[in-house]
């Protein structure tokens, strides 16, 4: 039996997986902690940007730094659910039928560009990330823990490109959206990529696996131990409960997502070294933890208005615990 890991050497583990990441992605710091924030609340991330931006090697790079099973899938139009789940065959030699498991059955699954294959596809990821199980033929299989989703979309504005659906959009715990770098860091990427190098590819060799499947397992639970204050609690739901009365918006965020913010803030409060979550935890984490669940109304989108935008406008609405 594993003995449990404290609070100080967790959040020591899980700079040390932070810093490595950072060997290959870098210049979008904001971004890279949420995605350490996802790892650690044990939660399903989805990150967003134009092609060519290091979405793919963002989330390879993390996949790369925990030694742990991983797959990737590239989503396709013409690609099946059973590509994904698997499916049962017939074995000649065995004379019966036998599952053959498909490339969700891993710690960490790399979706790449999700929203490239039509939504009877991306169903069969709903069951993976809300119960952690497949079910082939009538028969349930568990996936193996943890396992995390990190998925790549295209804006969905982008030719050849499906939305997810709202159910698909709720099962993950954060979206992050991945901008144009600044210029230095831009010069930076740059000079890096093409420093003695004759290929176009990811390269993520530099980077040094630091944890194991079992140790991020450890830091989850570490982080699901710290301190919530009930009014802090309380200003996470009604932040989601303010989003639901709005005429600005057609859907509002639901328990799920007040669920998202507390265990986003845990994992905030453990990279920051902390055993308890303060109300700009919170607040920090609004937007890549709602954007995504609501919706706006015809009149907003005219009046082009985001979702982020929204939520400002709503945390501006909702005052804060003080003490």
């Amino acid at each position: 039996m594993i003995e449990p890991m404290g609070r100080d050497a967790a959040t020591a583990l899980a700079h040390r997986i932070e810093a490595s990441v950072a060997t290959s992605f870098f210049g979008q710091r904001r971004v890279l902690r949420l995605v350490h924030v996802a790892l650690i609340a044990g939660g399903h991330l989805l990150v967003e940007g134009v092609p060519g931006l290091g979405k793919t090697l963002l989330v390879r790079s993390l996949a790369r730094a925990i030694r742990a099973e991983t797959n990737r899938i590239q989503f396709t139009p013409d690609l099946m659910p059973s590509d994904i789940t698997g499916h049962v065959v017939w074995g000649s030699q065995e004379q019966e039928f036998r599952t053959h498991k498909g490339p969700v059955f891993t710690n960490l699954l790399v979706a790449d560009e999700l929203n490239r294959a039509p939504a009877k596809t991306q169903a069969a990821l709903l069951e993976a990330m809300q119960e952690g199980q497949v079910t082939i033929d009538g028969t349930s299989h568990s996936l193996p823990r943890p396992f995390l989703t990190l998925a790549t979309q295209n804006p969905f504005e982008h030719e050849g490109t499906y939305p997810l659906p709202d159910a698909q959009n709720d099962r993950f715990m954060l979206k992050l959206l991945i901008d144009y770098p600044e210029s230095e860091s831009e010069r930076e990427i740059v000079r890096k990529a093409t420093d003695q190098r004759w290929f176009d590819g990811l390269d993520v060799s530099s980077i040094e696996p630091v944890a194991s499947a079992e140790e991020v397992e450890q830091i989850q639970r570490a982080a699901a131990g710290i301190r919530v204050d009930d009014a802090v609690l309380d200003y996470a739901v009604a932040i989601c409960a303010a989003t639901r009365t709005r005429h600005d918006l057609v859907v509002g965020a639901g328990t799920r997502a007040a669920i998202a913010l507390i265990r986003c803030a845990r994992a905030m409060a453990l990279l920051d070294d902390r055993d308890f979550v303060i109300p700009d935890d919170i607040v920090e984490l609004c937007a890549p933890v709602l954007r995504h669940r609501i919706r706006l109304s015809p009149e907003s989108e005219i009046e082009g208005r985001t979702e982020d935008e929204l939520i400002t406008t709503v945390l501006q609405s909702v005052e804060a615990p003080r003490t």
